[in-house]
């Protein structure tokens, strides 16, 4: 059976993560990749600008015991506030956080913005997963933006796929991929 978009995600990053690893969610949403970078990694920043979503984060995080996870009320674009090290691995997942106030979403500025302070700090062989969701007003114009920035990375040193449903209707989300083959 062919793998969701979401899935793969995960798998993509598993393949790098240890118990040695550094690990960003740039949007914490409701936990579910905060939980499964924790899982992996030794030690998790997660950002989110949403009280809510530090909420219901922390609470998933403390069903499982996980205190690897830096919680910060913050955009990402706003990361190298906190995070210092290397990154392994990241993951982004652009739009909005489901049941909450669907006017808040992520933009394409503030995207980028974090993107690059990632892969900066990306080590090499690191990875970054990116869930875009452009079904919403402002969508487009950061799905644009994101495939765009990630179609101009140099080829010698970073290798980069797009992994996208092709039949489906409604704007389904669709997964950006990115290594570091080079510092």
């Amino acid at each position: 059976m062919i793998k969701r978009p979401l899935h793969l995600s995960h798998d993509f990053l598993a393949e790098v993560l240890d118990a040695d690893s550094l690990a960003v969610d740039a949007t914490m949403g409701n936990g579910n990749d905060t939980t499964f970078l924790a899982n992996l990694a030794k030690e998790v920043y997660a950002f989110d600008v949403q009280e809510q979503a530090l909420t219901k984060t922390r609470n998933r995080l403390a069903q499982f015991g996980f205190e690897n996870v830096h919680l910060i009320l913050d955009g990402h674009q706003n990361l190298d506030n906190y995070v210092m090290e290397p990154i392994r691995a990241a993951i982004f997942n652009l739009g909005y956080l489901p049941s909450a106030d669907k006017t808040i979403i992520t933009k394409p500025k503030s995207t980028l913005v974090a993107l690059d302070k990632i892969l900066t700090r990306l080590e090499v062989g690191g990875r970054v997963s990116i869930m875009v969701y452009y079904g919403h007003q402002g969508g487009d114009m950061e799905k644009d933006a994101v495939v765009d920035y990630v179609k101009k990375l140099p080829q010698d040193f970073y290798a980069t796929m797009l992994y996208q449903p092709l039949n489906q209707i409604n704007t389904p989300p669709f997964l950006v991929m990115i290594e570091k083959l080079k510092p």
